[in-house]
Formats: structure tokens, C-alpha cells, sequence
């Protein structure tokens, strides 16, 4: 599936598309994502952003759909993706429409995550974000495993949590009226294509996933129960060579075993026929 998350900030769509990504199998991508690993690579689009960055501005839409399309022609994407924290406006809705058109690769679905304004508040100011990896924790509804129980990926190290400088409360408020004035029309605009899916986004975490998962409709993805054919032809081949084994050709003896009696010497002979037959030898002289 293809897939995009709306919501305000601090709804859970980072939390929530992690807890998606493993469930179905295809890739999580954030764009802040895209532009740190871009600028870490040293890539042309990621030394552009990092100039941007640096001088204050802005990261061009251009940009940022130019490292979209590259995630998109990876391996892992092509079953499908779930893109998180794009697009945040009308100009970028239009713009990856465009591009996954010309793909051949159009959105299946959008979900519209719903939550109150003063939940939003405490949640953006419990939230943390390992500096390693990236996965996003709450301290309230998501906390950290415990130590030893899901080191972080990266290092294999407990996660290194860090608060994000925009994730406190003196800044929530003014993130929220972005979010109204530029976000919140990509709900028309979605809606009007028919991808629109809206699910109560607050409450407990594991009871989101299910509202989630119950509106995209999707399941668990399991391995494939039947071997590839390569696996299943090694397995004939050792069979086959158990069966050799175990059965010894025709006129050899199995090991542990005596040769059978043939069948002349088994029949018991008749009294009196070599004499019989010495005696007709003997009158024909």
C-alpha cells in the first residue's frame, strides 16, 4: 500500500507509522529523515539542503521531492510506503501527486489522525526521539524499553533520548495555527479524491493501532508458507539420497544383513529322485 499520515503535530503519526511499517512490511519515510541522511551522505541534494538549512532558510519543495523519488526507487519501496510528515501543504499535495503519477505509483490511502488541541499540548511536551536512530518515545504514553530489552539498532546501545528544541510547550501553540492555516486543507483535498480516512487518534497506544489498521483494511503480513523451489528441491534431492541409502541395489547385501537363501537350495528334494535318475543313465549305457 501507499500511504500518507496527516494530523497535528504530536497526533502519533511518527509512533503509529513505525508500529504500521513493521506490521505490513513496507518503509516508514520521513522527510526529516530523508534530509539528515541526505546531508550525512553528502549527496548533491543533501549538501543543497544543508545549505538551506544553515543560512536559515527553508528546504526547497524540490529538494525534498528529489530525495522522495530517490527512497522510492529503493528495493524496500516498491510494495509500497508510508510517508510521514509530507506533504504539509496544497503546493506539496499537488507537487507529489505529480510525481507519483509519472511513476505510476498513486496514493491508496490517506488517514486524517484526530486528537484535542490540550491533549496535543501535553503530548508534544513529553516527547523524545532517540539521536541515533530517530524513533520517536513519549515519556507518557510511549516510554523507553527497558535497558537490554530493544537496544537501539544502530548503536545496540540503550536509546540516546533527546528533546526536539520545537517540542515545548512556549512553542506547540504556534506550530497548532501552521498546522490550521497550511495542513488541515489537505483533508478537502483528499477527501475529494476519495482517499480520505479519519480515526480518533487519542487513548491508548495499542488501541490506536487497531483503529489504524481497521481503516486501511490491512493485516499482518506472514512469511509464505511453501518453501522457494530451490529449498524444495534440496529437500527432494536428500530425500532421494536417504532412499538409496536405506534400500541397497538388487543383488547386493544390506549392511547388517545376511544374503538370502536362493530359491533351488530352499526346496526340499524328493526322496529317491537322484537315484532314479543315476538308474535311467545307467540301462540307456
Amino acid at each position: 500500500m501507499r500511504i500518507v499520515l496527516l494530523g497535528p503535530p504530536g497526533s502519533g503519526k511518527g509512533t503509529q507509522a513505525q508500529r504500521l511499517a513493521a506490521r505490513i512490511r513496507i518503509p516508514q519515510i520521513s522527510t526529516g529523515d530523508l534530509l539528515r541522511a541526505a546531508v550525512a551522505r553528502g549527496s548533491e541534494l543533501g549538501r543543497q539542503a544543508k545549505e538551506a538549512m544553515e543560512s536559515g532558510g527553508l528546504v526547497d519543495d524540490s529538494l525534498v521531492l528529489g530525495m522522495i523519488r530517490e527512497r522510492l526507487d529503493e528495493a524496500d519501496a516498491r510494495k509500497g510506503f508510508i510517508l510521514d510528515g509530507f506533504p504539509r501543504n496544497l503546493v506539496q499535495a499537488h507537487a507529489l501527486e505529480r510525481l507519483l503519477a509519472s511513476l505510476g505509483r498513486p496514493l491508496d490511502a490517506v488517514v486524517q489522525f484526530e486528537v484535542d488541541y490540550a491533549e496535543l499540548v501535553r503530548r508534544i511536551s513529553g516527547r523524545r526521539s532517540c539521536a541515533d536512530c530517530g524513533r520517536v518515545f513519549n515519556l507518557l504514553s510511549n516510554p523507553q524499553p527497558a535497558a537490554g530489552e530493544e537496544p537501539c539498532p544502530k548503536t545496540g546501545a540503550p536509546h540516546r533520548l533527546i528533546q526536539r528544541p520545537d517540542d515545548n510547550e512556549a512553542t506547540v501553540a504556534e506550530r497548532l495555527r501552521v498546522y490550521e492555516e497550511k495542513t488541515r486543507p489537505l483533508i478537502d483535498f483528499y477527501r475529494a479524491r476519495g482517499l480520505l480516512r479519519v480515526i480518533d487518534a487519542s487513548g491508548d497506544l495499542n488501541e490506536v493501532t487497531r483503529r489504524l489498521v481497521q481503516a486501511l483494511g490491512v493485516r499482518r503480513m506472514r512469511a509464505p508458507r511453501v518453501a522457494p523451489r530451490a529449498v524444495r528441491r534440496a529437500a527432494a534431492r536428500g530425500r532421494k539420497a536417504a532412499r538409496k541409502q536405506a534400500l541397497p541395489r538388487r543383488g547386493r547385501t544390506a549392511p547388517g544383513r545376511s544374503r538370502p537363501a536362493k530359491a533351488a537350495d530352499a526346496r526340499p528334494r524328493r526322496a529317491g529322485a537322484g537315484t532314479a535318475k543315476r538308474t535311467r543313465r545307467t540301462r540307456r549305457r
